[in-house]
């Protein structure tokens, strides 16, 4: 037994010698020192000695186990040492070189533009209010007197989850959320995403942006809805600009406008931007149907107001005269970077 545990201490040596790294090390540990290791197999033979013999060879034992542990202790901490010098070589920084420039991001240009129409609108006493993506057929619809059989409604241009459920197709539905329950006087913008079924094209997309504005008070006319948007306009595109309202018709509006700007391009002479009009349609308006203020509980005798909305993109698209909408979700740096 005692040149078998002389033999199996040299032949741990020479393994422990001959690692290179802390894994080989270990792999010498389990193979002398482990459950199934080569000492753990010398144990088990200790049933064959005498009863005199076993305190001795256990004693050999043990201190063949120390030796080969303390051998192992040593030479993990020299491939440590080792280790941790080539590391140091190897990852060390030269403070003499230039820094790796850091490229910082930038605003969207949508986002650009809805803080400028928030700004302008904030500054006006407006407050910015967001609602639901996914919204029930009543507040994208019925509450905004769109009946049932209305082509809106149809799913061709409407994503529907169920026939209560959908993607709203405009920001109105904020608008009853705050009217409900005859909350007046409001004055708000509720900008976010919409859903439309529509083919991507160069002004078209089935997920955009629209800002939808409200005001509700006593004695609101056509007029504070004309002044409102003549100022919005000539905050948001510049002092010279002027306004043309065009009778249109939405059946949550009654009258309905369309609101056009004069070419911010060419002045209102015309040119390949304006398509030779000297105008831009821009947004759609409107005071707000009496009987949209009857179902939000509102007395429309007592209280009137108004309502427009203006897609982000769109005002986006004029103010930096962009000619396809697609650039804006491309993620295409050189076009971004420009803004």
């Amino acid at each position: 037994m005692k040149e078998k545990l002389q033999k199996l201490s040299e032949e741990a040596f020479e393994a422990i010698k001959k690692a290179t790294d802390t894994q080989m090390l270990n792999d010498v540990r389990v193979s002398f020192l482990g459950k199934k290791g080569s000492l753990t197999g010398l144990l088990k033979g200790m049933k064959d000695l005498t009863a005199e013999e076993r305190p001795k060879i256990g004693q050999l034992v043990n201190e063949t186990r120390e030796k080969i542990e303390d051998e192992m202790a040593e030479k993990k901490l020299k491939l440590e040492r080792s280790a941790r010098q080539k590391q140091l070589i190897s990852e060390v920084i030269d403070v003499t070189l230039p820094s790796p420039k850091i490229r910082a991001g930038h605003p969207h240009p949508n986002t650009v533009a809805l803080e400028e129409v928030e700004r302008i609108f904030v500054g006006m006493g407006y407050e910015v209010v967001e609602g639901p993506e996914v919204e029930f057929d009543y507040y994208n619809f019925e509450a905004l007197n769109i009946p049932a059989d209305h082509p809106a409604k149809d799913e061709q241009d409407t994503f529907y989850i169920n026939k209560d459920i959908l993607l709203r197709t405009q920001t109105s539905s904020v608008q009853i959320h705050m009217m409900e329950g005859g909350k007046v006087p409001v004055r708000m913008i509720a900008p976010g995403r919409v859903f439309r079924s529509d083919e991507v094209d160069a002004t078209h997309s089935p997920c955009f942006h629209q800002i939808e504005g409200l005001v509700v008070d006593e004695h609101v006319t056509m007029a504070d809805l004309k002044g409102t948007l003549e100022s919005f306009a000539k905050e948001m595109f510049g002092e010279d600009i002027k306004t043309k309202f065009r009778p249109h018709h939405f059946p949550f509006t009654e009258p309905s406008a369309e609101m056009d700007v004069s070419c911010f391009k060419c002045g209102g002479k015309g040119c390949r931007f304006c398509k030779q009009e000297g105008w831009i349609e821009i947004l759609g308006c409107g005071m707000v149907h009496p009987h949209v203020l009857e179902i939000c509980g509102i007395d429309p005798e007592k209280y009137t107001g108004f309502a427009f909305g203006v897609g982000l993109e769109r005002i986006a698209l004029l103010k930096y005269e962009i000619d396809d909408m697609r650039l804006l979700y491309e993620n295409d740096e050189r076009f971004l970077s420009q803004f």
